[in-house]
């Protein structure tokens, strides 16, 4: 959506100190640290002052230099801006649409360019992760390096259930993200998004994780979203979220937007680099995407509906429904059965149950532990290939409805 050039304005800040009062301050300064180092010579010269006294650091300054550093995000975008990419398309004059975003003209009267999203390099060989929504019916895809070299680039993967494609260009001297571990998040950690909003350019900005595991939205059928509060904008989807090392944690998708406006106001998504470790091997390998398939169908398992089912537990998943013919109907899960381990691992949410049935290996046995009328019980089920348009789904309660807003990719 274009910005409207009445609403959409850069305000410069005329806000200025005095050159004159600017002056004597820093002459006031420069006198009074040259009295002091003055003084502190004269009292080591004279035995006074001990020789180690200039090694001891107040606490306190050491404390303040360590937030210094920590508040310092350039490192972190050294390693990891070159590895991010602005997508665009180039389009005859006549198709283009008074809604586009951020609208280049390249010089050729009768095309321009429409820029897509962002993207994030992940091999060397000019591999490209970016979000299936932003190349999602596009043919004719472009990509503009941080270094300002620009190529041709052509769909290489997609798997439309987590909303990530690969995209691939044939360029040399690329710099690859560096694939962090998900695992090791926390809710309140410093994260930085990179991408090319608005078609301003390569941006970044500043925040922190809000929460993790967030799911239900209906975006896409594997939902374990990262929210940040770093901005995000439209533009901003399939570039990076990094953390303090530059490591990729996350692939931007989407942003909260109250009143359909698309306004970044705080509650940004990022799909987890969990999720990319599952999918981006397959991807790289020109290969179909197979998960794991049990037939079944989760709900989440709150306090309140324990109570009213008088199960004995708050955590764990509930099955609501068991598929016919299924390898949780032969393995003889029920309906009302709460799934509390699948091969040693805790389950602790739906969206994670979907998870991990999805990592699960066809053919491949597993045990599944359940509680049934107050018994814990282990069941040996052997997984198949998921099907195409399987019901096994989240089945979570949805999320309140909330007048007005909008669920958008960025």
């Amino acid at each position: 959506m274009a910005i409207p050039a009445q609403e959409a304005s850069v305000t410069q800040s005329t806000k200025q100190n005095h050159p004159g009062t600017l002056r004597r301050l820093w002459l006031l300064f420069a006198q009074t640290a040259t009295v002091i180092m003055g003084v502190a010579l004269g009292l080591k010269a004279a035995g006074i002052l001990p020789d180690d006294a200039s090694q001891k650091v107040d606490p306190l300054f050491l404390e303040l230099s360590a937030i210094s550093r920590q508040s310092d995000f350039s490192g972190a975008v050294e390693r990891a801006a070159p590895s991010v990419v602005n997508i665009f398309t180039r389009k005859s004059a006549a198709a283009h649409s008074s809604d586009a975003i951020g609208v280049n003209w390249d010089g050729d009267p009768e095309t321009h360019m429409k820029a897509l999203g962002s993207g994030v390099i992940v091999s060397e060989h000019g591999d490209i992760l970016t979000n299936y929504h932003v190349v999602d019916g596009i043919s004719n895809l472009s990509v503009a390096l941080a270094d300002g070299r620009t190529f041709e680039a052509k769909l290489r993967g997609k798997d439309v259930e987590t909303d990530l494609a690969l995209l691939q260009v044939k360029a040399e001297g690329l710099t690859a993200a560096v694939l962090g571990d998900a695992s090791k998040l926390k809710v309140g950690q410093t994260v930085l998004a990179i991408g090319n909003p608005f078609d301003v350019g390569q941006t970044v900005t500043a925040g922190i994780i809000s929460a993790l595991g967030r799911h239900g939205f209906g975006l896409n059928s594997y939902e374990d979203f990262i929210q940040t509060d770093a901005a995000i904008n439209q533009g901003n989807s399939g570039g990076a979220l990094i953390n303090l090392q530059g490591e990729l944690i996350g692939i931007n998708s989407a942003i909260f937007s109250p009143d359909r406006t698309e306004a970044f106001v705080g509650i940004g998504f990022a799909i987890p680099s969990s999720i990319i470790n599952n999918v981006l091997p397959a991807l790289l390998a020109g290969r179909n995407i197979e998960r794991g398939y049990l037939g079944l169908v989760p709900r989440q398992l709150s306090q309140e509906l324990a109570q009213d089912l008088s199960l004995g537990v708050s955590s764990g998943v509930l099955i609501k429904r068991v598929l016919p013919n299924s390898p949780a109907a032969h393995a003889d899960l029920r309906s009302f059965d709460v799934i509390l381990e699948v091969s040693g691992t805790p389950v602790r949410r739906a969206n994670q149950l979907l998870q991990i049935i999805a990592r699960l290996k066809p053919g491949t046995p597993v045990e599944v532990k359940i509680l049934r009328s107050g018994r814990v019980l282990t069941k040996r089920i052997l997984p198949t290939k998921r099907p195409r348009g399987s019901l096994e789904k989240e089945a979570l309660v949805p999320p309140p409805t909330i007048e007005g807003v909008d669920m958008s990719g960025s």
